[in-house]
């Protein structure tokens, strides 16, 4: 797969004329599916069904990860590899999963600043504005996030993970407090990295204190909430760009239209 495939395939959906809102969501799946490819970005017979068993462990709903790989298939046949597309699809989530609000996130912040635990305070912030995994943790290190941008791989798919300047400023001003100079920031008494039940007791602990429901206090919610602000930001810059565009050719219209 190229890049230069994903732009003829969403140049074609955008010339049917499919709305800002449906494009912005097939833009936003074939830029995940590109950033999860490895390397070499070859489609094999297994990746997608391993990107979604992946996406389910990781709190994505059933019916949004239908979404993803129904663009995904859409695709494939566009480039005529239709033996590579996943087929399938999962059943209706039985229950939905519950939706952490942004007020509730500010909410758990404060609890943190509140209580002086500025660790629990910035593992919540990780997963709430970078995406990151659980599992993926060991890899906000102070080599990485000096770097703002660095690749996460999990069986052979490779993505990148952004650290926000805020967020930068904050974990390595936390990890020289704490004498680390290198390596992973989030460790325990001994030195190692935080293991992944104990990253989510933490975060359940911090989110009891805070009055927030059992369902919504896990890193699957914070995740969450940092892929709709992902969603919701890529749409905007979306219509954004459709308004520079009809601002432009409205001045334009004033100087070359027909009747100027």
């Amino acid at each position: 797969m190229t890049w230069e495939d994903a732009e003829r395939y969403l140049a074609k959906l955008e010339a049917r004329g499919l709305a800002s809102g449906t494009m912005g969501r097939y833009q936003t799946a074939m830029k995940q599916l590109y950033q999860v490819l490895p390397e070499d970005k070859m489609i094999r017979p297994d990746t997608l069904r391993a990107w979604r068993e992946e996406l389910l462990k990781n709190g994505y709903s059933r019916s949004g990860v239908n979404g993803i790989f129904s663009v995904c298939d859409s695709f494939l046949a566009f480039v005529e590899h239709r033996e590579l597309q996943l087929g399938d699809r999962l059943p209706p989530d039985d229950t939905p999963q519950p939706e952490l609000t942004r007020s509730e996130y500010q909410r758990l912040l404060q609890t943190a600043k509140i209580l002086n635990n500025e660790r629990d305070y910035l593992l919540v912030k990780v997963f709430a504005t970078t995406g990151i995994l659980v599992q993926e943790l060991t890899e906000i290190t102070v080599e990485n996030v000096r770097t703002e941008r660095f690749p996460v791989a999990r069986q052979g798919m490779r993505r990148m993970v952004r650290v926000p300047a805020c967020l930068r400023e904050e974990l390595l001003d936390y990890a020289g407090s704490q004498g680390i100079t290198s390596g992973p920031i989030f460790v325990g008494r001994e030195g190692k990295p935080l293991h992944r039940s104990r990253v989510s007791a933490l975060i359940a602990q911090l989110s009891s204190e805070a009055h927030i429901p059992e369902a919504k206090g896990n890193p699957r919610c914070l995740q969450k909430l940092y892929r709709n602000a992902l969603s919701a930001a890529e749409v905007n810059a979306s219509l954004l760009v459709e308004q520079i565009m009809d601002r432009q050719l409205e001045q334009e219209q004033l100087s070359t239209g027909w009747k100027a």
